[in-house]
């Protein structure tokens, strides 16, 4: 591809897996003497909602988080995940979304992650009632971070905390990878985007490649 193309390699990429999800689209031609072309081999998918093309088709899926459960999933993502001078909240791109998205996919290696959080969630807010008599969502940031403060750290929770300890790993893990994966939020990362470099390739930072103990490779 010449240095002139408009074309990204994001972009490339995105055109490689609408092909593919097309393709598939595409019906078989009319049997000899049949008025209607044979049905598709395949149904269509959409890459972004259900990528695992190893699977049958399973997408559209019903989406299991209940209103309660999203608003302190909101609640809990934008506490992680705050909004400042450079960056939105968690809410602002989505990721309560995202996690509902994630729990209700209809896939084996879910599974897991839905019990986790639907119980997390039920229990925070059990602990919520337990120290404050609300619900999580309800309390301000300072009653919020009381709660989280115990939860944050699995190798130091109270026996008592090891539930919501195990629920607030995995919660934040799929919040953090939620909320870096949506455009807003690469400024933060330092992430400039896809974009031309000119002259010569000026390859990896020095206090990088010494950060990660590479002297010896490159």
């Amino acid at each position: 591809m010449s240095e002139s193309s408009p074309i990204s390699r994001r972009n490339a990429l995105k055109g490689l897996l609408s092909g593919a999800a097309g393709a598939a689209a595409v019906p078989a031609l009319a049997a000899p003497n049949q008025t209607e072309p044979a049905p598709p081999a395949h149904p269509s998918r959409f890459v972004f909602h259900d990528p695992d093309f190893m699977q049958p088709l399973k997408f559209p899926w019903e989406k299991l988080l209940s209103a309660e459960e999203l608003a302190t999933t909101q609640a809990l993502a934008d506490l992680i995940l705050p909004k400042d001078e450079t960056s939105p909240a968690a809410s602002e791109v989505g990721v309560p979304d995202f996690i509902n998205e994630w729990v209700s996919a209809d896939y084996p290696a879910h599974q897991e992650d839905r019990e986790t959080l639907r119980g997390g969630l039920g229990w925070l807010n059990t602990e919520s009632f337990k120290r404050f008599s609300k619900r999580f969502e309800e309390l301000g940031v300072d009653q919020q971070s009381q709660i989280a403060d115990d939860i944050c750290d699995a190798a130091k929770a109270k026996p008592e905390h090891r539930v919501g300890a195990v629920f607030f790993k995995r919660f934040r893990q799929l919040c953090v990878g939620g909320y870096y994966s949506h455009s807003q939020t690469w400024k933060s990362l330092g992430y400039v985007g896809n974009i031309s470099i000119g002259g010569p390739y000026p390859g990896v930072l020095p206090e990088v490649i010494e950060k990660l103990g590479l002297q010896d490779v490159v």
